[in-house]
């Protein structure tokens, strides 16, 4: 696996998996301008790319931590992405995934 892992969180919540930023992920790659997110209802397969984020230092690629579809996105990212960006790593969170 690439070094993206320590890049984001998983947390069990009620409908699956959430998948998150965590803060050294936030610092390697700088202040988030924006994410291209999953949508609910997508399939996510393990390894295989779940999003992209676009930021200061490097666009990168996120891979899914887990296979599953996409039950949740967070409602916080849909004007902006300072959600990602700030010191509450549990605000910072991309989508929840019911696993397979």
């Amino acid at each position: 696996m690439s070094e993206m892992v320590k890049y984001f969180w998983t947390k069990a919540v009620n409908d699956g998996t959430r998948i998150g930023l965590t803060t050294e992920g936030q610092d390697e790659l700088g202040t988030i301008k924006f994410a291209k997110l999953p949508a609910v209802g997508d399939d996510v397969k393990k390894g295989e790319n779940l999003l992209s984020v676009e930021a200061d230092k490097a666009v990168s690629d996120i891979p899914s931590p887990v296979s599953g579809k996409v039950t949740a996105v967070n409602p916080a990212l849909g004007n902006d992405f300072d959600a990602l960006n700030g010191s509450d790593t549990d605000a910072a969170w991309f989508v929840d995934v019911q696993e397979d």
